[in-house]
């Protein structure tokens, strides 16, 4: 169906908006990388098998039984009890649902209207059927988000159904290019993908440039460790970034848009593939869209894998089919970017707040989170924490809200250590700052940053030297090398804390660390490098005596580095079974038959097997 003007898309709107609500009945399995994983796809094939026959979409059912459409949805969220399945309109969300649960599903849910309780959510003796009652689910503020699990990710038509495309209507047709600039300057949008620069702002400094040919660009190269944001927006809402990016094409006269995403996100680049066929086939995308004078084109670029192509200038140059390496700037994206034109670049949500404040007005956007930051952000949540997933929030919103009202609070009841915030290239907030409002500007009193916004939370089973190590490790991987102070200085600053770990450290390594960051931190080309020390500057500051033990003391806290490790044998517990002895590969454990085992610490070699192989739970870490 191809669009030729407005009053087309409108009716189309209309019927499509009929089509939706005329359902009796919709099962929407969650379509998300995770769930898939999970077997989501199994599960979405074997409810097809079971509602049609014929191997059509949908099925008319002879008499009173509902007609079912079976739906790949995009990621709803809630990782952690996937895979899910919604079933409207009777409210429904089934949590780890299994391929043999199918046939209970059909037969009680689809054709009585019965829940099944074992299969909701059930949290202290309360049980939850719909998706908004849970807890989860009732601290969010879903906007981004909000079609993610509940409209076919892959069907154009449901998307217009629920308002899609009616920004890009309004800026085509009721306002005026320069009002409708004004209204993303004042709307107060930050770019989301780490720098938090303001939107509006580029877009004007984009159309202002007298070069005419300018482009607008999307990053999809999210590489944080933990970060699935970007990822489940394209799989699961594809429409809502492609209309942000026309919006943004259509005020700065670029007629080409650009998708880079990673290589490692393939159902992604599926989905968005499939997004911009349709948008094509409807008249939505390409030349003369919706009968104007607009003509855009998009073209999608897999990353190379390199975490550096994050950053703006590396992310143009491998588009360009150059190595993704940082430039010096000036001059800046904005000015020349890709193919040295003019540039507009954002992340995937940035995009996908588009649509909403052209809709919506700037008055009802900056009425949500804080003066210097509004809107939503969208956080993954990983770690030690119960509630695992993607969750949306206002900005401002505090760690202990998302923590213990969203997350659930720790597993296992743990207590609560501190959360790496930001990636790798972010910093660490510990339990005095659980009541920071979580804003651009508010973090960056602590050292750390919103970035692509990754929480992984952690308890006092983690090690804090060596969670820096890790970032450090990954990001002296990730370095492009360009220049000297990220290339060497993050290589000496992970050999500092592989020493320290290892036992061999010394107190002269602590300024060794402090000094090779600050320098990192003043002299790298680009952002990337710039804020590379900060998970380590951050743990120094939060957590010094952990340092000074593995140090002094040499001693790990958290059991988790192995050089430290001191294997002991409670004699209470030990049977004399000699099992423990017999799987130790140097000798270092001796005994009698039936009597009390001892481990020689100069002999031991720190493998863990003794305590692997000990029946009786006798063997531990001191």
């Amino acid at each position: 169906m191809f669009l030729h003007n407005r009053e087309e898309l409108q009716n189309l709107r209309k019927e499509a908006e009929k089509r939706l609500h005329a359902a009796k009945l919709r099962v929407l399995v969650c379509a998300g990388t995770g769930c898939i994983a999970s077997g989501s796809k199994e599960i979405y094939d074997k409810m097809k098998e079971l509602s049609e026959g014929n191997g059509q979409v949908s099925v008319e059912f002879e008499g009173e039984v509902p007609h079912p459409e079976i739906r790949k949805s995009g990621c709803h969220g809630f990782c952690e009890m996937g895979p899910l399945m919604r079933i409207e309109p009777l409210g429904i969300l089934y949590i780890k649902v299994k391929v043999e649960d199918c046939e209970e599903i059909y037969e009680k849910t689809i054709c009585q209207g019965q829940p099944i309780e074992r299969l909701l959510y059930h949290k202290d003796g309360q049980v939850y059927q719909s998706e908004e009652a849970i807890p989860f689910y009732a601290g969010q503020m879903r906007l981004v988000l909000k079609n993610c699990g509940h409209i076919d990710a892959e069907n154009i038509e449901e998307y217009i159904a629920v308002g899609g495309y009616s920004a890009l209507e309004k800026v085509l047709f009721d306002i005026d290019k320069d009002t409708a600039l004004d209204m993303m300057e004042e709307s107060g949008l930050r770019g989301r993908g780490g720098g938090g620069f303001p939107a509006g702002r580029k877009w004007k400094q984009v159309a202002r440039q007298k070069e005419t040919q300018r482009y607008v660009v999307c990053n999809g190269d999210e590489g944080d460790p933990g970060a699935f944001m970007d990822r489940s927006i394209m799989e699961g809402d594809p429409h809502k970034m492609l209309e942000g990016m026309l919006i943004g094409s259509y005020l700065t006269g670029a007629q080409n848009a650009y998708i880079y995403v990673r290589a490692e996100y393939p159902l992604a680049v599926e989905r968005l593939q499939k997004a911009i066929a349709q948008a094509e086939e409807y008249g939505l995308i390409g030349d003369n869209v919706l009968g104007t004078d607009f003509c855009i084109h998009f073209h999608i670029n897999r990353g190379a894998g390199a975490f550096v192509c994050g950053e703006g200038s590396a992310l143009t140059a491998s588009i360009e089919g150059k190595r993704g390496m940082p430039r010096v700037k000036p001059p800046r994206t904005v000015e020349q970017g890709l193919f040295a034109k003019p540039t507009v670049l954002n992340n995937v949500e940035t995009y996908a707040n588009v649509p909403m404040i052209i809709t919506n007005g700037v008055e009802w956007y900056r009425s949500i989170g804080t003066e210097g930051s509004p809107g939503t952000k969208a956080f993954a949540l990983t770690g030690n924490v119960n509630n695992t997933g993607l969750i949306e929030v206002p900005m401002g919103t505090t760690l202990r809200t998302i923590i213990y009202d969203i997350g659930g609070g720790l597993k296992g009841g743990g207590k609560f250590k501190g959360v790496q915030i930001g990636g790798p290239s972010g910093g660490c907030l510990v339990e005095e700052n659980l009541d920071v409002p979580l804003d651009f500007d508010q973090v960056k009193k602590y050292n750390a940053i919103i970035g692509s916004g990754g929480l992984v939370v952690m308890d006092e089973s983690t090690c804090m030297v060596d969670v820096a190590k890790f970032f450090m490790g990954f990001t002296q991987r990730e370095s492009c090398g360009k220049c000297v102070p990220c290339r060497i200085g993050t290589k000496r600053m992970l050999e500092l804390l592989e020493k320290i770990t290892d036992g061999k450290g010394e107190m002269e390594d602590l300024d060794k660390l402090e000094e090779t960051a600050k320098f990192i931190q003043a002299r790298s080309l680009c952002g990337l490098g710039k804020s590379a020390p900060l998970p380590v500057l951050s743990t120094l500051k939060n957590f010094r005596d952990e340092y000074i033990e593995h140090i002094v003391e040499g001693k790990c806290r958290a059991h988790v580095c192995e050089a430290m490790k001191v294997y002991e044998i409670d004699p209470e517990k030990c049977k004399g079974c000699t099992k423990c002895a017999r799987n130790c590969p140097v000798g270092a454990i001796a005994g009698e038959k039936k009597q009390p085992h001892k481990i020689d610490p100069s002999k031991c070699i720190k493998c863990g097997s003794c305590m692997d192989n000990c029946p009786f739970g006798a063997i531990g870490v001191k």
